[in-house]
């Protein structure tokens, strides 16, 4: 019988090739062999005819590290997700002798599983509170250097970790902070599946942080997580609907810090903006402008780290990009993306290209092309290995800006452009 329900869990999953079509076999099983590589070191040879037995249900119960492997990548719970149950020989297996199993199994890590038994601790302190912090900031700072495609399975394998120890007893603060940092993960690893464009993962992560953020009685990280909520509207063609999410943010009250309020606004000033609202968008960004004067690094909570003078500039360049590009504030929102550029942690790789690209691209709008050309190229020799479906979206900005000219410079810059947006 053919396991449907694998089949509809890989066609709901976007292909991360950006080209908007589902995830393809092929596709799936390479995220299931990077997967298996970046959390066990093993290297596994799955392939697209593999998914096609899987599908047609000729092979019902994969070895433990592959179905590991598709639970993670196609954000299910469990194996009955995913339409596999144990077959005879699956469960034979369990039952042979040590000598037996041994010869019959060729994933070791599976065994060691098994005889280490249970992995999450009973009760839990500060050491894995923090554990889990140090873990999302790692996690953060891969994803910004190498995009998305590259953090979002170990990131997965994390949270999976980090949600188990929420059964675990602890006393009252520290269970707090336990899901303020576990909310916090959820968020980051949500983040790096909308960095491929993978909805289905990045709104059940959203779902999960926002639990969190209630259970820790933490607005701040709540209107941290609806903040990411509100810029996947975007993408979706529904800005109205983000700008509604925005607003129920910014009502709520309690730990939201003045750079949350800042962070707030900056994204209703995006959001007004694509919605044509304008001079409500100006209005909004000088609301953003008098929070952020007023922060207090050392009295943020983690989720805001990112949230600096680089991040806040970029935010607003972007946001007023569009009307720059017709010849409206042009002074202030070059401004604002050159900051943005100098201010920019070099470390921050896809950050700082984002930024590089959105200045290329009113550069060559204002007929600056030469200059335009050089912040490109020095976008392309900074990121070559981040794998970003956002970032191939601005790539593909970058050359339609370019393509509107008809000088020669202007027509090489919309090829290399054009070359980054297939191929990054």
């Amino acid at each position: 019988m053919a396991n449907e329900l694998l089949r509809r869990r890989r066609q709901s999953m976007p292909s991360p090739s950006g080209s908007r079509e589902p995830m393809t076999r092929h596709e799936l099983a390479e995220a299931v062999n990077r997967h298996i590589w970046s959390t066990t070191g093993t290297k596994s040879t799955i392939d697209a005819e593999t998914i096609g037995r899987y599908e047609r249900g000729q092979i019902q119960w994969p070895g433990g590290t592959y179905r590991l492997g598709l639970r993670a990548v196609l954000g299910a719970g469990t194996d009955a997700e995913l339409g596999f149950k144990p077959t005879r020989r699956g469960r034979a297996v369990a039952s042979l002798s040590p000598q037996t199993a041994e010869i019959s199994s060729s994933r070791p890590h599976d065994r060691l599983l098994d005889a280490l038994g249970p992995t999450t601790p009973t009760s839990i302190g500060w050491p894995e509170v923090e554990f889990i912090r140090e873990t999302t900031r790692v996690i953060a700072t891969s994803e910004n250097r190498f995009g998305g495609a590259v953090a979002a399975e170990m990131a997965t394998a994390q949270l999976r970790m980090a949600v188990g120890l929420l059964q675990a007893r602890a006393a009252i603060d520290v269970r707090r902070a336990l899901f303020q940092a576990v909310g916090n993960l959820a968020g980051v690893v949500g983040f790096s599946a909308y960095d491929m464009n993978n909805y289905v993962v990045a709104d059940r992560c959203y779902e999960l942080a926002l639990w969190c953020a209630d259970e820790a009685r933490s607005t701040s990280l709540r209107a941290s997580v609806m903040a990411d909520m509100a810029r996947k509207t975007i993408d979706l063609g529904r800005p109205q609907d983000g700008l509604a999410i925005v607003d129920a943010a910014k009502e709520l009250s309690g730990d939201l810090t003045a750079t949350g309020q800042a962070m707030l606004a900056a994204w209703r000033a995006r959001l007004l903006t694509k919605t044509g609202q304008y001079a409500d968008a100006r209005n909004e960004v000088a609301v953003s402008d008098e929070w952020f004067s007023k922060r207090d690094v050392y009295g943020d909570p983690p989720w805001l780290s990112y949230y600096d003078e680089a991040e806040h500039q970029g935010s607003i360049g972007r946001t007023r990009l569009p009307l720059a590009q017709a010849g409206i504030d042009v002074d202030d929102t070059m401004k604002r993306l050159d900051a943005a550029v100098s201010l920019r942690d070099a470390t921050y790789v896809r950050s700082l290209t984002f930024c590089r690209i959105r200045l290329s691209t009113l550069l060559v709008s204002i007929g600056e092309t030469d200059q335009a050309t050089t912040v490109a190229q020095e976008a392309l020799a900074e990121s070559p290995s981040v794998r970003s479906s956002r970032m191939r979206e601005e790539w593909a900005v970058l050359a339609a800006a370019a393509g509107t000219t008809g000088s020669s410079a202007a027509r090489d810059l919309h090829h290399a452009a054009t070359n980054a947006a297939r191929t990054r």
